[in-house]
């Protein structure tokens, strides 16, 4: 197996990211995937019942909320959501927001790419 295959220059990676989504890497227990919320955009609340999601920012700024408690946030911020607790992280900032998800046990499926939020809902089948 090659260095590519379990070394990744994350931080640089989310920096270039445009998509809303793009899945890096999936295993049987845990997923890497890039994130990109442009401004006035939000990922959108949501509840995980059965697993852990792990963000960490590299770029811009925003608010976590998290169980209706808001938090500010920023590059270097790393905001561990359990597994139950609703959530959105919502960009507040004149420039994107960044960041690499980790998703303990996957979230989506291998290969999945949203370019943008509204693909990513009518992917989900939201509206």
């Amino acid at each position: 197996m090659s260095k590519s295959q379990y070394v990744l220059p994350i931080v640089d990676m989310a920096l270039k990211n445009d998509a809303f989504r793009d899945e890096l890497i999936t295993g049987p227990e845990s997923q890497l995937v890039l994130m990109t919320i442009q401004p006035g955009e939000e990922i959108g609340s949501e509840v995980h019942e059965d697993h852990d999601q792990i963000l960490v920012f590299v770029e811009g700024v925003g608010t976590a909320i998290l169980d209706d408690e808001s938090f500010e946030i920023g590059v270097n911020d790393l905001v561990f959501v359990k597994a139950g607790v609703k959530h959105n992280f919502v960009n507040s900032g004149p420039t994107p927001l960044r960041l690499y998800t980790i998703y303990a046990p996957p979230e989506h499926s291998a290969g999945t790419r949203h370019e943008t939020k509204a693909e990513a809902d009518a992917a989900e089948g939201h509206h």
